[in-house]
């Protein structure tokens, strides 16, 4: 799962309460005090998940270079809270630095750590309305705060939409940049929502109704009714959003009988990457490969060997495999079914 939340205090989602406080205090506030939490978080940041970071310097340059000429001490501060905390690391980092120089002028593949969403139909449709009312009312609005928020929208939108159109940068930087955009979609849509807060009924209008409560709070109505409307769309989706892998109660039984009844002679098995941490777990076995964060190219070939009806044997041998875990039919004369889903070579090669 590539788009994560509150379901999950994970960096990326932990980032995402800084950047917004960061926001906060950059808008808000001009003092030492402001500018030392900016440098505390933006540090804070860059320890944790440093995509965050980068996307949080991201969002606050338009911001920075629309004050340069009417408040040029204040974006210089911000640009040294920004700057500094990159540059205290650069001594560790410095090899680093030309390999990934070249890596931005090498095209990558556009799926890597996370499985791209559709990414309007994700967000919902509702938030992306009050982002575009929120955008609009905005740039006419217009001032440094306003021109700010816009304009780290647009910097994360063109940031992501260069990647997965001519696919150069740094993959990871991408693929957690979609949740700084999608939390700058948010703050631009709270924009839109406090718009239809202010809405007044005219004057002529309100006088005909006769009710004065309605006619006098029909922009509070209203934003309430398109908050509920789009949280009781948006909470039935996302409580059904299957955010683990996990072995079911088939698997664990499954796991068991292997432990009690396969003999240590059969050492490695091959199963579904995402299962392979519990089927270890349980077993006591090794695996050919399991899933730890996200997909690699040979948790891929696993699946590969899976999918194909398991029928290439000389794969096993030359692993070491001799278990074989799936529950999908399984089309090899050397393999022998010895339980539901459980097949073991005829031979018992020693793992590798």
């Amino acid at each position: 799962v590539g788009i994560l939340g509150p379901a999950f205090l994970v960096p990326v989602a932990m980032g995402l309460v800084f950047i917004s406080l960061s926001i906060f205090l950059v808008f808000n506030f001009r003092n030492v005090w402001s500018y030392l939490t900016v440098f505390i978080f933006t540090s804070f940041l860059l320890s944790i998940h440093a995509p965050s970071a980068i996307s949080l310097v991201i969002i606050l340059t338009p911001y920075i270079l629309l004050n340069f000429k009417g408040n040029f001490k204040h974006s210089l501060g911000l640009t040294l809270v920004l700057v500094v905390p990159f540059l205290i690391p650069f001594p560790w980092i410095f090899d680093l630095l030309l390999p990934t120089a070249k890596e931005l002028l090498v095209p990558q593949p556009l799926k890597t750590h996370v499985d791209y969403p559709p990414i309007i139909a994700t967000y919902g449709y509702l938030p992306i309305l009050f982002s575009l009312l929120g955008t609009f009312v905005l740039t006419l609005r217009g001032g440094g705060k306003n021109y700010g928020l816009t304009l780290g929208l647009l910097a994360m939108l063109l940031m992501l939409a260069t990647f997965f159109t001519l696919h150069y940068g740094v993959p990871i930087i991408y693929d957690r940049g979609l949740m700084g955009m999608m939390l700058m979609l948010s703050i631009v849509a709270g924009a839109g929502l406090m718009w239809v807060k202010n809405l007044r009924l005219p004057e002529r209008l309100s006088r005909r109704w006769r009710a004065p409560l309605l006619t006098e709070n029909i922009g509070k109505v209203l934003c309430l009714a398109l908050v509920v409307l789009t949280l009781v769309i948006a909470i039935p989706a996302r409580q059904s959003t299957y955010y683990y892998n996990m072995i079911d109660e088939q698997d664990y039984e499954a796991f068991v009988w292997i432990k009690d009844n396969i003999s240590d002679d059969y050492e490695k098995a091959i199963l579904d990457p995402w299962e392979a941490t519990a089927f270890t777990a349980i077993t006591q076995k090794m695996v050919f490969t399991r899933i730890h964060s996200y997909p690699t190219p040979i948790t891929r070939k696993a699946d590969d060997f899976l999918k194909g009806g398991c029928d290439d044997t000389t794969f096993l041998r030359e692993n070491g495999i001799s278990i074989v875990y799936t529950r999908a039919p399984c089309q090899n004369p050397d393999l022998v079914e010895v339980r539901k889903s459980i097949y073991v070579l005829t031979e018992a090669p020693k793992g590798k």
